[in-house]
């Protein structure tokens, strides 16, 4: 049974008792260690406290699962379906017997993927519950954390991996070296859509993005890291962008709004941002 922090809810197979004393992912400079120290829990735990699967669709062919109350960074994951198989995108930290059952209602899983490392959740839980494979970058395969008795089944690309016709998983770097989308061709009634973890961060207001380091400790992506993850993505038509969270997401044209926000965001990025922020200095 894993370790859950629930400061960003990777699981940690960590052996022992007592979990570890610190979480490695919470320890990069792109998340954050509570004041307080980490915290720990496990999927029994949870569970005893009440928390519970919440699945509900997004869109026809896509279905979220995420948790409640939510955990860590809070992200629901994504089951697309394919005629080949269906793809769990960004695994929530939480699952239990409601989900798998009504993931194996709508078809099962054939593999598993995530935008990056913050969000593999429970991958190995999901592989394990399904024996799915498990499709990430090999420039972030050392964050995957598993059971030492048992080796998930793992697979490691570059660059671009075709899922099924129309189906593409791109490395898009930025957030981390192997940050990627999920590219679906028919979603948004045959528009386009990008899944994008928060490798392409949505805004609130649902009209516009932005790119970032880090989060939660205010740290933007350098400009060569903004045009790899626009360059990565230009190639693949796009009308709509789903991010981590059920909210915000951008319904329509998104790949209008993701060049917009791009201009905008290298305009502050040269140090030539709105005169009247000059004038203030």
């Amino acid at each position: 049974m894993p370790w859950i922090c629930l400061t960003c809810g990777n699981h940690d197979y960590h052996e022992g008792d007592q979990p570890p004393a610190v979480c490695a992912i919470c320890a990069d400079d792109r998340q954050w260690v509570p004041a307080g120290g980490q915290r720990w829990s496990t999927l029994d735990h949870l569970k005893a406290d009440g928390y519970h699967s919440h699945l509900r669709e997004v869109e026809p062919g896509l279905i979220g699962v995420g948790a409640e109350p939510v955990i860590g960074i809070g992200q629901r994951g994504l089951l697309l379906h394919t005629d080949e198989g269906n793809i769990l995108w960004d695994p929530s930290p939480y699952l239990d017997d409601a989900a798998i059952q009504a993931v194996q209602d709508a078809g099962g899983l054939r593999a598993i993927s995530a935008s990056h490392p913050h969000f593999y959740g429970a991958i190995v839980a999901w592989s394990q519950a399904f024996d799915a494979q498990i499709l990430l970058p090999q420039a972030d395969i050392h964050w995957l954390s598993h059971p030492t008795s048992t080796e998930p089944q793992v697979t490691t690309w570059e660059g671009t991996l075709p899922l099924s016709d129309g189906v593409t998983l791109v490395q898009c770097g930025g957030h981390f070296p192997g940050s990627s989308v999920l590219h679906w061709a028919a979603g948004a009634e045959g528009r386009g859509v990008l899944l994008t973890g928060d490798t392409i961060n949505i805004s609130p207001g649902e009209d516009r993005v932005a790119f970032l380091y880090s989060a939660p400790n205010r740290l933007p992506l350098p400009e060569q890291g903004v045009h790899r993850v626009v360059e990565a993505v230009r190639p693949y038509p796009f009308d709509r962008l789903y991010g981590h969270w059920w909210e915000p997401a951008i319904r329509h044209d998104a790949q209008k709004i993701l060049q917009d926000s791009t201009d905008h965001y290298l305009t502050f990025m040269r140090g030539t941002a709105p005169s009247w922020i000059a004038d203030a200095n």
